[in-house]
């Protein structure tokens, strides 16, 4: 795997919002080597410089913003920061996943954004969580009936863990839709709604399983609740991952 393992920041939003530069700088030092901002139009200049400092570089990035926001603002914010994978993290309605007519107006969403982000040399990718694999639509989880509909340059980052949650063989899921899976956020726990993640490695998730299913995508950790030191749960869930490419 020649792509760094990243971090999803939401994992540390409370430190992160009180000491920006601290937190990236101990990201850093525990050995990540990339992050994935959740909201890549607060001060892009002044991130990028830090990371730039850190050696660190940007994954891919979330972006809320551009289903409330002027599109060609947000491009440019993320030109800013570095990276050409922008990701819709939900913000569509759950009840659109659950019939036919809902996905095509969630993929003609997606679509039209991903025709957008071309033009600034960008694509559009969708990250799920379990009301996207819960729903079957002709005996297929939501998000691969969705899949079908979305134009190529349309990319999936799968969230494994909030895939299991929603019932979903994860590895099986990830070799159905190999082609579209550019990046996976890989988390871990006891797979129950509402229950605190844990370090990777430290659950039930088949991790090994799930990296072998989809070997070319990003490997993005993100711990959306931790009970324990969320640094020392990243710098666990770092050792885990590397451990496993050498084994």
């Amino acid at each position: 795997m020649s792509e760094p393992i990243s971090v999803q920041l939401y994992t540390v939003r409370e430190p992160l919002a009180a000491d920006r530069d601290a937190v990236l700088r101990r990201i850093a030092e525990i050995g990540y080597r990339a992050v994935e901002p959740f909201d890549p139009t607060t001060d892009p200049k002044g991130f990028r410089q830090v990371i730039d400092d850190l050696g660190l570089s940007v994954s891919s990035t979330h972006a809320y913003a551009l289903l409330s926001r002027e599109p060609a603002e947000v491009f440019d914010a993320i030109a800013t920061v570095g990276t050409d994978l922008v990701i819709i993290p939900g913000g569509i309605a759950h009840e659109e996943f659950t019939t036919r007519d809902g996905l095509q107006r969630t993929a003609d969403l997606l679509n039209g954004l991903a025709e957008q982000a071309a033009g600034h040399g960008m694509r559009i990718g969708y990250h799920n969580h379990w009301w996207e694999i819960e729903p079957r639509i002709d005996g297929r989880h939501a998000i691969e009936a969705l899949a079908d509909l979305l134009a190529p340059e349309v990319f999936l980052e799968i969230d494994t863990y909030w895939a299991a949650v929603g019932g979903a063989d994860v590895p099986a899921l990830l070799g159905r839709l190999a082609a579209r899976t550019l990046a996976l956020h890989v988390k871990d726990g006891p797979v129950v709604k509402g229950k605190p993640h844990t370090a990777v490695g430290q659950g039930v998730m088949p991790v090994p399983e799930i990296l072998a299913a989809a070997p070319d995508a990003r490997r993005i950790v993100e711990l959306d609740e931790c009970a324990s030191d969320i640094f020392a749960a990243l710098a666990d869930s770092h050792a885990y991952l590397t451990s496993l490419e050498g084994s």
